[in-house]
């Protein structure tokens, strides 16, 4: 399934895009999709069977309508850094032996055509695209990459805005060039755990001013995505509703020769995963 959250900033409701490419209205089912949503079974089931037969649910009319971030309530937003060969490489980093962590409040996340902020004082604001895992069971010490996997419930088309000043050059962590605001596009869709068979096959693109800058494929990460869950559940406990940005691949501005192509206002920002949608974002000064 696809499902997606559509209408005014902070007042979202639940549709489901249907097989046919209509949107559909979900809230006489469920109140919002989030983490509530994905740890109930019988109310996914519900979905399901309405997303079989989506003439029962009433159409939406798209035009105009905004889309939000695929889910609601988000509990936490880890991310992995440095976990694709080819993005290791251009950045002169060593492979990590372990998965390098940092978080990202989900008050940082929007939607995926809405405006991206270049903070104040910012001389090298950086794209990513990357894969979100969403969880959907409660993960807690799990033994195996597989097991882990039974944990998701569904992936979506992330971009982890870093300003690289603000995360590498001024001490601390690398939080400060993560959080800052509007900087965790997400969507359009939760694409459900069932219709990506291989999350370690899917293609990712990204472009600046209509410029291809990222075309890679997540074959290429260090740390898959059953892995990262299990190594994770080792760490904190992962609940429904949790978010998981899993890196980037090669080809983001800190990677290119000087002068680097850092984003400025006035830039336009698309971005893609395959099966999972695309964004589009205009950059503007804070």
């Amino acid at each position: 399934m696809k499902l997606l959250r559509v209408g005014t900033a902070g007042s979202e409701g639940p549709a489901l895009l249907d097989r046919n490419g209509t949107l559909r209205d979900l809230s006489g089912l469920v109140t919002d999709i989030d983490g509530e949503l994905l740890a109930d079974a019988s109310a996914l089931a519900r979905v399901r069977e309405a997303a079989q037969t989506p003439d029962v649910l009433p159409p939406l009319d798209a035009n105009g309508l905004r889309v939000g971030p695929p889910l609601g309530r988000i509990g936490k937003i880890v991310c992995i850094g440095l976990n694709y060969h080819d993005h290791a490489a251009e950045t002169g980093a060593a492979i990590p032996d372990e998965p390098i962590l940092f978080f990202k409040a989900p008050d940082t996340v929007v939607g995926p055509e809405d405006t991206v902020l270049v903070p104040r004082r910012s001389r090298k604001t950086d794209w990513e695209v990357e894969l979100a895992v969403v969880i959907g069971r409660t993960a807690r010490y799990l033994d195996s990459a597989e097991e882990a996997l039974g944990h998701v419930a569904g992936y979506a088309t992330s971009h982890d805005v870093s300003e690289r000043e603000f995360q590498i050059e001024r001490g601390g962590t690398w939080d400060k060039g993560k959080n800052c605001e509007t900087f965790n596009p997400l969507g359009p869709w939760l694409v459900t755990a069932d219709e990506v068979p291989d999350p370690q096959a899917l293609g990712l693109k990204l472009w600046v001013n209509g410029e291809l800058k990222q075309d890679g494929t997540t074959a290429e990460q260090i740390f898959p995505v059953g892995e990262v869950v299990r190594y994770l559940s080792h760490f904190m406990t992962l609940y429904p509703g949790d978010v998981i940005n899993t890196g980037t691949p090669a080809g983001v501005a800190m990677g290119r020769p000087e002068p680097k192509p850092y984003l400025r206002a006035g830039d336009v920002v698309e971005l893609e995963i395959e099966g999972l949608g695309r964004q589009r974002q205009e950059l503007k000064d804070a």
